[in-house]
C-alpha cells in the first residue's frame, strides 16, 4: 500500500478493543463454570486465534462480532484436542495458553506460522516446568511448536529475569492448577490484566510491590466483561495528532489501567498537549477519552520501570521523535528484539533510510529529531506494529511511502487505516 502526507487531522474515532483483555476473557470464560459476555472484544487476527483454540477444546463460543459469548467449561472440563491447536501469529495466546495446557489430563501439540516459530519460549518453559510441566520444544529450538503432556502441578515462587505479563500470566493460570500458593516476581511491574480479571471470575490473586500471587482455585465464576479500547492501538493516532500541523483528535473509550499508560507519560515528558477526559473505571480497568492536538515537542529519555508500560508502543514513539526538538534515548527496550520482528533494527534501518538521525543501541535507540524524513518502501516484516509506525511516520514525509504487507494491521487493529482516512481534511 501507498501513502502520502497530509497537512491536518480532526475528528474523533473510536479505537478497537483492548487485544490483551479481549484473549483472557477467552481464556478465563472457557475455564469457569457458566457464561461468559465480552462486549468491544477485539476481532483482530490474534484474539481469533484464541478463540479457535478453544473451540478445538470443546467450549461452545458464540462470536457475535461486538460481542463474544463463551460457555464455560469449569476449570476441569476443557477436552483433548483432535487436532493441532493453532495460534496463528499469536505470541499471546501461545503462552498464556501453556499454563493452562500444563495442567489438563491430556496431550497436546501447540503450533503456530512462521513468525511465531521465531518466538522465544523458553521463557514459559522454564518456569512451568519448575512447577511440575512436561513442555518439550518439538525442535530443541525453545520455540513452537510444542508438546504438552497434562502434568500435575505444584506451586513455585518464580522470580522472572524479565517484566513480561505473558510469563507472569502463563505461570499465575498454572496456578489455578497447582498444589499451594505460586507467586512471581518481576523487576518491574508489567501490566497486570491477568490479575484484575483473575480477581474478578473469583480467583484468590494478591499483588505486592511488583509481586503477584495466586492460590489454587476449586471454581471461577464467568461474567460480563466490557472490553475498553486499546491504548496501544490509540497510541498511533496520539502520536500522528501531536505531529501532523493544525490537528485535533479525540480518541474515546481507551483503557489508561496505569501498567499500560506509558505512552501518555512519554508525550507528557516530550511536551506534548495531551487531555485525558471523562476519566472512569468499567470491570476494574480504568478508562478515559484522550485529546490531542498538535505540539512542538522535546526530546526525553525513556527506560527503566516506564518501558514495561509502553513496550509496544515503543516504534511509533520512535517516529514521534523524530518530529521532536534535541535528542531521544530509548534504553532498557531489549525486549523489542524478540517481538513479531527485531523492532529496534527495522525501526533504526527505515527511518535512517527515510533521513532520520537515529542510532540503534544494545537495548534501545538514540533519535536526534529535527531532521526532514522522504517517503521510501518499507518491508512490514509482517509486523502489524511496524506497518501503523511507518503509516504514521509517512504523513509528515515527503513524497510517497510505500509499505509492504500492510494488510498486516488486521492482526490488532482491521479498521486502521480506515479510521486514519476519516480523519483527513
Amino acid at each position: 500500500m501507498n501513502f502520502t502526507n497530509t497537512s491536518s487531522l480532526k475528528g474523533e474515532i473510536t479505537i478497537p478493543g483492548d487485544k490483551s483483555i479481549s484473549h483472557r476473557a477467552i481464556m478465563l470464560g472457557a475455564i469457569s463454570d457458566g457464561t461468559t459476555e465480552v462486549k468491544n472484544f477485539l476481532q483482530g487476527a490474534d484474539c481469533l486465534s484464541t478463540i479457535d483454540c478453544f473451540r478445538k477444546m470443546g467450549v461452545s463460543i458464540e462470536n457475535l462480532s461486538d460481542t463474544v459469548i463463551i460457555h464455560g467449561n469449569g476449570l476441569h472440563g476443557l477436552k483433548a484436542p483432535d487436532s493441532i491447536l493453532d495460534a496463528g501469529n499469536s505470541g499471546t495466546t501461545t503462552r498464556l495458553i501453556s499454563g493452562i495446557l500444563s495442567a489438563q489430563n491430556f496431550s497436546c501439540r501447540l503450533d503456530g506460522d512462521d513468525s511465531l516459530r521465531t518466538r522465544p519460549m523458553k521463557r514459559i518453559i522454564t518456569p512451568l516446568t519448575q512447577m511440575g510441566a512436561d513442555i518439550d520444544s518439538i525442535n530443541g529450538n525453545g520455540c513452537v511448536p510444542l508438546k504438552i503432556n497434562g502434568s500435575k502441578l505444584h506451586g513455585i515462587h518464580y522470580d522472572s529475569p524479565v517484566a513480561s505479563a505473558q510469563v507472569k500470566s502463563a505461570i499465575l493460570l498454572a496456578g489455578l492448577y497447582a498444589e499451594g500458593e505460586t507467586s512471581v516476581t518481576e523487576p518491574y511491574l508489567s501490566r497486570n490484566h491477568s490479575e484484575l480479571m483473575l480477581k474478578y471470575f473469583g480467583a484468590d490473586v494478591t499483588s505486592v510491590g511488583t509481586t503477584a500471587t495466586v492460590s489454587p482455585a476449586t471454581k471461577l465464576t464467568g461474567g460480563s466483561i466490557d472490553v475498553p479500547g486499546d491504548i496501544s492501538s490509540a497510541a498511533y493516532f496520539i502520536a500522528a495528532g501531536l505531529i501532523v500541523p493544525d490537528s485535533e483528535i479525540l480518541i474515546k473509550n481507551v483503557g489508561i489501567n496505569p501498567t499500560r499508560d506509558g505512552i501518555i507519560k512519554a508525550v507528557q515528558a516530550m511536551g506534548g498537549n495531551i487531555t485525558i477526559m471523562n476519566r472512569r473505571n468499567s470491570g476494574g480497568e480504568d478508562t478515559a477519552d484522550i485529546l490531542v492536538k498538535s505540539s512542538e515537542l522535546n526530546g526525553t529519555e525513556i527506560g527503566g520501570s516506564l518501558i514495561p508500560t509502553l513496550i509496544d508502543e515503543i516504534p511509533v514513539i520512535a517516529v514521534l521523535a523524530c518530529f521532536a526538538s534535541g535528542t531521544t534515548v530509548i534504553k532498557n527496550a531489549e525486549e523489542l528484539k524478540v517481538k513479531e520482528s527485531n523492532r529496534i533494527d527495522v525501526m533504526v534501518n527505515n527511518l535512517s533510510a527515510m533521513g532520520a538521525d537515529i542510532t540503534a543501541t544494545d537495548d534501545g535507540m538514540i533519535i536526534n529529531g529535527g531532521r526532514p524524513l522522504h517517503g521510501i518502501t518499507i518491508d512490514s516484516k509482517l509486523d502489524h506494529r511496524i506497518a501503523m509506525s511507518f503509516t504514521i511516520a509517512s504523513l509528515m514525509s515527503e513524497g510517497e511511502t510505500e509499505i509492504t504487507g500492510a494488510e498486516v494491521v488486521k492482526i490488532s487493529y482491521p479498521d486502521f487505516y480506515k479510521d486514519l482516512e476519516s480523519l483527513k481534511n
